[in-house]
């Protein structure tokens, strides 16, 4: 039991020493806060050091307290992050917005469909539910996929062969966004949206981006406390609204509400000067990066049908590469496009990491937004597929 606390204290340790070292070293900085991140909570995994024989009191604590620091700090985060964002500057990127969200779900369910009709074999009867299933998670993460799953009634055999497949093939992908790739997307589709003459979206969103210097000095840490005690306000205000709507915490409702209320307090100047909040919200990103990045289990895929890995597979490449050919289209720039996939793959709890490592908060609010919309069609969509699909 003493492990699982120990093991918890690291986590909020590591990110400070991450901090510590991006402040010092131009090797971290050149790696990146969030990309160390992962990295040590994948080392973490791979060790065994946050592995616990199921079914013990010290296991059941320790994935207790990790999903409860999981469900907190993202919520946390996302306010401090947006507090002193100018969405004076967003609104003119509304339209590439929309573009990249319907592209990128016009995209999965092509990619859906066609993988179904090559893939579909009559040893698994219900691969229209795992299209369904798929068509939920790539349009808004697990929360639609264990929806859809359950509303379909899926075997749940099925369900964690379909979801350890997922993982497999999705996160790599996710880490090599993360890791850089966001540099390869930023050469293929290299736009900037003009706010000013002279300078481009991109650099006014990218000053000062996770500037720690000075973040614990006596004349900011007042600010930061402000601006914590408002994200702490504005999620209970999002838990109490879930509750009161629909009996849970539900996710997107609470998602929603935090990130609306930010928005709005954002256009208060004051809100929007408080010192080093987005520096703040990055810390508790980290702390959700190591957590996330330790639950890797690299044996998490040991058996099932290889038609549906090839399946799988097929959905993420496909969906991905006619997202690309849609953004390029329309002259999408790599930083929202990387946003809008994270997004709809993962969930918008996903965004704030890839948008700390491309150090470009201009993008933050539409990968939120479009993950928040993926959440609200997802499942219907998934719906609609399990019916259309023979």
């Amino acid at each position: 039991m003493i492990r699982a606390y120990i093991i918890i204290a690291l986590y909020v340790l590591v990110p400070v020493v991450i901090i510590e070292l991006f402040k010092r070293y131009t090797w971290m900085q050149k790696i990146g806060t969030v990309v160390a991140a992962y990295a040590i909570g994948i080392l973490f995994a791979l060790t065994g050091l946050v592995h616990f024989e199921a079914g013990t009191a010290a296991a059941l604590t320790f994935s207790k307290l990790q999903s409860t620091i999981m469900s907190v700090a993202v919520p946390i985060a996302i306010p401090l992050m947006l507090f002193n964002c100018d969405f004076k500057l967003w609104t003119k990127a509304l339209p590439k917005t929309i573009w990249s969200l319907v592209g990128g779900i016009l995209a999965v369910l092509l990619a859906v469909v066609s993988g179904y009709f090559i893939f579909h074999t009559p040893d698994i009867p219900d691969f229209n539910k795992v299209a369904a299933m798929m068509t939920g998670i790539y349009t808004g993460g697990t929360m639609n996929f264990n929806a859809l799953g359950a509303s379909l009634g899926v075997d749940k055999t099925l369900m964690a062969i379909v979801l350890a497949f997922e993982m497999v093939f999705t996160t790599p992908y996710i880490f090599f966004i993360i890791g850089g790739g966001y540099k390869v997307f930023r050469k293929i589709l290299p736009y900037k949206d003009v706010t000013k003459k002279g300078r481009t979206d991109e650099e006014v969103a990218t000053k000062d981006v996770e500037n720690y210097a000075g973040m614990f000095k006596k004349s900011n840490v007042g600010g930061m406390f402000i601006g914590l005690g408002l994200s702490i306000l504005f999620l209970a205000i999002g838990a109490g609204l879930a509750l009161l709507l629909t009996g849970t915490l539900n996710e997107l409702i609470v998602i929603l509400t935090i990130t609306t209320l930010a928005i709005i307090a954002s256009f208060f100047k004051k809100v929007r000067e408080l010192p080093k909040t987005f520096e703040l919200g990055m810390f508790f990103i980290l702390i959700f990066s190591v957590i996330v990045a330790s639950l890797f289990d690299i044996h998490s895929v040991n058996g099932g049908s290889l038609m549906i890995g090839l399946f799988v597979l097929w959905v993420m490449l496909i969906a991905a590469g006619l997202h690309l050919l849609f953004c390029r289209i329309a002259h999408v720039s790599g930083d929202l496009f990387c946003v809008s996939q994270i997004a709809l793959l993962c969930s918008p709890p996903f965004v704030p990491p890839v948008v700390g490592a491309m150090q470009n908060k201009k993008v933050l609010i539409s990968g939120i937004v479009i993950g928040l919309v993926g959440y609200a069609v997802g499942t219907y969509l998934g719906v609609a597929i399990a019916l259309l699909l023979p």
